[in-house]
């Protein structure tokens, strides 16, 4: 270089070479932080195979869910994965979610290790039906946690799953990817959300996430504590026979109370039906 002494010749291009490893390893950074704007879930319900659970009314399960999609367009999915059976369940215990066993299970540390746009705890929850009959795909551990594949959910857009009785979800229904079947038993008391169309949005499950005091026998009474908006309104009854829900073409609608608490739709479209009857 010339009119530079070679130790400012030196010095120079030390310097431009720090400031070129410098600018790489920004632009590593923002190419990474870019790819966190967009993930893809695993595939884990490719090799689903139906099974049957029964006896599941007032059963405590929980469900780790695994997010992606892209985060500009907030066009978000999220897998979730089912304690049912698991986790040291038994016919005497009825909890296949332990409390301790929940406990010790980091979404952010999971959303790490899945490379994810987020993960979340969905429970403890207490099942409604009597049986369900579902495809069930991979079985992964949760740091301890064990749950299996059970279906693919559409997120609203304004979802927040580190708010706790989100009003995002509250009576904002959506759909969920399934296959499913399910059922109530004659003689068995439900709980049934009606919204403004009439449509009766049947429980599947209360929840712990909110009101962890809350209880099966609450229910009768949950409206007491439920923030309804305008025009939904709050039933229960006793079936005087066998209720039955399903999916259409491999979709089932869904909503939350502002408890967290999930019911079920019995809609119908394109001449189809979900359910045996509207209770």
């Amino acid at each position: 270089m010339k009119g530079i002494g070679r130790s400012k010749a030196v010095a120079l291009t030390a310097l431009l070479g720090a400031a070129l490893l410098g600018a790489y390893a920004t632009a590593e950074q923002n190419m990474a932080e870019q790819e966190k704007l967009h993930a893809t879930l695993p595939d884990d319900g490719k090799d689903a195979k139906v099974m049957r659970f029964a006896d599941l009314n007032n059963y405590r399960y929980c469900e780790f869910v695994l997010i992606a999609g892209d985060a500009i367009t907030k066009d978000l999915k999220a897998s979730f994965y089912n304690s049912t059976d698991l986790n040291g369940a038994t016919t005497a215990n009825r909890d296949s979610c332990p409390q301790a066993v929940w406990d010790k299970v980091d979404p952010e540390t999971v959303k790490k290790q899945y490379d994810m746009l987020g993960a979340f705890k969905n429970g403890p929850r207490f099942w409604m039906y009597d049986w369900i009959e579902l495809p069930v795909g991979t079985e992964r551990d949760f740091m301890g946690y064990h749950g299996r594949w059970m279906g693919v959910v559409t997120l609203p857009k304004n979802f927040d799953p580190k708010q706790k009785g989100s009003t995002a979800l509250a009576y904002a229904p959506t759909t969920v990817a399934r296959k499913s079947k399910q059922g109530y038993a004659k003689g068995q008391t439900i709980f049934i959300l009606d919204d403004p169309n009439g449509t009766p949005w049947i429980m599947q499950a209360y929840s712990h996430i909110v009101d962890p005091t809350l209880k099966y026998d609450d229910l009768k009474t949950l409206d007491a504590k439920l923030k309804l908006p305008p025009g939904w309104k709050y039933r229960v009854k006793v079936l005087e026979q066998d209720l039955g829900i399903g999916a259409i073409n491999g979709v089932a609608r869904v909503v939350q109370d502002d408890l967290e608490d999930t019911y079920n739709a019995c809609f119908e479209e394109a001449g189809e039906t979900n359910c045996t009857y509207k209770p």
